[in-house]
């Protein structure tokens, strides 16, 4: 059939050339085409760059929402004052030269000066306060001489909610008893091949039913009202007052709805979705209530600037004072009250809705005190008993990457200097929290989410740009007063580390939890060793009272503050919540610790609610 060899080999050369150049014709069509794909998709990378990278004039480069307050040489960019700090904060960066940009807003005329040898940083560890009053969207008034304490109550009743009245707290408790009992999360945040709008919009009528029954069941003649021969659509605005109640209980407590008000947000979330709120037929999400809205519905903010709202408002603390002095405090501030009821009083505004209203800011007074001071506290601790130059025998504050778990390495000084600047920022943060528990409101209602899987269950991740942009302020004021900043300023925001907005201040409201009973604890050490047998015990095993506090205080201010508490630098090391985790690795440890009985023998019961046994 193939002839002789000679005709074999002729055929087989043939063959074998035409097979090559088949291959290098396909190869040249295969070139070409991701020649083209490769042109193309660089010309839409480039597209999305240029779009990515538009910035209106004027604004920051960075941000691109802030305007523009320094220009850099180097980087020929201009920056706003946040983003211009933290990009410049350190490197070679530090040296770079920035000039002010004069507007004809601004009263200062444009100097040239060095990033790392600025005016606020080179004064000290604090801030002029025409620097604090240029932060963008910050929310912290300070006294000047055109603002006045009204202007600062005004400005923060905007954050305030109002407090509870008697047929709010009934709803609440029906809101509470059915969220108890609703399975959202685990219906909706599921993989499955069923629709999830479907299984959405079951879920929240599911819900509005349990509530209309609860209803019914607690007042048959008001559920008669409500629902008979009525949908849930007819009765929008019902829900939207019930929903809006556990969102505002939940920010003036947050000790409370500890499952309860995730479910309910993340119902709230999906609600105010388009192709959900259409096909439920209403919208559950409504504005938070606040002092500042309910005395602008009612045109009462004039009582806002009297000056004795200080009085009226003020929190009454016995420490240190005699009973004649808690009285008389006592009597101003009722009758500073009493006062303001009576002269704002108009025909929409009753004596008791304004004394209703200068309650709440009592309770933002209150709350601060809880979830504020603890941090004052520490910061006083570390200052009384620690010297960032001087070293006490025994009572070193360095720690070495790798020893007793720490994965940094801090000398005694850096150390000292890290943990001020990061009780410093949780007292910021604390400072702020009503205000950044309003954009974390925003941010979870006006953001779409995807789910994934963060190594604890499926998480709903979401961006936070209002959360996000507050932060990076606090965080800026916080650097500027320290004047210089030991380790990361990551912030974790729509990543596994922080999904989302509700657990971002979910975990900021740990930190008043864990400092509150360390206080505790050391304060009483002083009525515990009254007592014979455990005064012996505490100078037999740790050489004194004075010496028991150094002890406790010296262990957490090293092992809290040492990056631990995960296996990587992103989840612990010294980011700024990652400074949050090695704090709660130190709590969970408490047992373990020579000084732990110590901690029993003061009532302590736990960081988080439980009981020790």
């Amino acid at each position: 059939m193939w002839g002789n060899d000679a005709d074999r080999k002729h055929r087989l050369e043939e063959i074998l050339q035409r097979e090559d150049h088949d291959d290098l014709e396909d190869n040249d069509s295969t070139q070409s085409t991701a020649e083209d794909i490769a042109k193309a998709d660089s010309a839409q990378m480039d597209e999305d760059l240029a779009a990515a990278q538009a910035t209106a004039e004027g604004f920051c480069v960075e941000c691109k929402d802030q305007e523009s307050f320094y220009s850099c040489e180097q980087c020929a960019e201009e920056f706003c004052e946040v983003c211009y700090a933290m990009l410049h904060r350190t490197g070679n960066r530090v040296r770079h030269i920035k000039k002010e940009i004069f507007k004809p807003g601004n009263k200062s005329t444009p100097t040239p000066s060095v990033s790392g040898m600025s005016t606020s940083t080179s004064k000290g560890s604090s801030l002029s306060d025409e620097t604090l009053a240029e932060l963008p969207e910050s929310k912290v008034i300070v006294s000047s001489g055109s603002s006045t304490f009204g202007d600062w109550v005004i400005d923060r009743s905007k954050y305030i909610p109002m407090r509870l009245d008697l047929t709010e707290r009934k709803l609440l408790r029906l809101l509470e008893a059915a969220l108890n009992v609703s399975e959202y999360t685990d219906k909706v945040d599921i993989l499955s091949y069923t629709s999830k709008s479907k299984r959405i919009v079951h879920q929240i009528k599911d819900l509005c039913a349990i509530i209309s029954g609860l209803v019914v069941a607690n007042d048959y003649r008001r559920g008669q009202e409500l629902f008979a021969d009525k949908s849930f659509e007819d009765n929008e605005e019902f829900f939207q007052i019930i929903f809006e109640i556990g969102r505002r209980h939940k920010i003036m407590n947050p000790e409370k709805m500890r499952s309860a008000y995730g479910k309910l947000m993340y119902m709230l979330m999906d609600s105010n979705m388009e192709e959900i709120e259409s096909t439920l037929g209403f919208n559950c999400v409504i504005p938070i209530k606040t002092v500042y809205s309910y005395l602008q519905e009612r045109d009462g903010l004039e009582v806002l600037k009297n000056d004795l709202v200080a009085d009226a408002t003020k929190e009454i603390i016995s420490d240190g004072k005699t009973r004649q002095q808690i009285q008389l405090e006592i009597r101003k501030k009722e009758r500073a009250i009493e006062v303001l009821s009576r002269k704002y009083a108009n025909g929409n505004l009753t004596p008791d809705e304004i004394k209703v209203c200068l309650y709440s800011i009592g309770d933002n007074h209150s709350f601060l005190r809880t979830n504020r001071d603890p941090c004052d506290k520490m910061i006083k601790y570390l200052t009384t008993y620690f010297k960032p130059t001087t070293i006490e025998e025994g009572f070193s504050l360095a720690i070495r990457s790798g020893q007793q778990g720490a994965r940094l390495t801090h000398g005694h000084e850096t150390q000292y200097w890290y943990i001020n600047q990061t009780l410093n920022l949780w007292r910021e943060i604390a400072h702020e929290m009503f205000y950044l528990w309003t954009l974390s409101d925003m941010d979870m209602l006006d953001n779409d989410y995807r789910l994934r899987d963060t190594g604890q269950g499926l998480q709903r991740l979401q961006h936070c740009p209002h959360v996000s942009k507050a932060m990076h302020t606090i965080l800026h004021k916080a650097q500027q007063k320290a004047g210089m900043w030991v380790g990361s300023s990551v912030i974790h925001l729509g990543d596994s580390n922080v999904p989302n907005a509700f657990m971002f201040i979910d975990k900021y409201n740990q930190v008043a939890r864990i400092l509150n009973p360390i206080i505790l604890t050391l304060e009483k050490i002083d009525n515990i060793a009254q007592d014979e047998g455990i005064h012996a015990y505490i100078r037999d095993t740790f050489g004194g009272v004075n010496n028991l506090r150094k002890t406790i205080v010296c262990d957490f201010f090293r092992m809290a503050f040492d990056g631990s508490g995960a296996d990587n630098f992103f989840s612990a090391g010294s980011c700024i919540d990652g400074r949050l985790t090695s704090a709660w690795n130190w709590c969970s440890q408490i047992e373990k610790k020579a000084f732990f009985p110590i901690f029993l023998l003061t009532g302590f019961t736990g960081f988080d609610g439980e009981t020790w046994s």
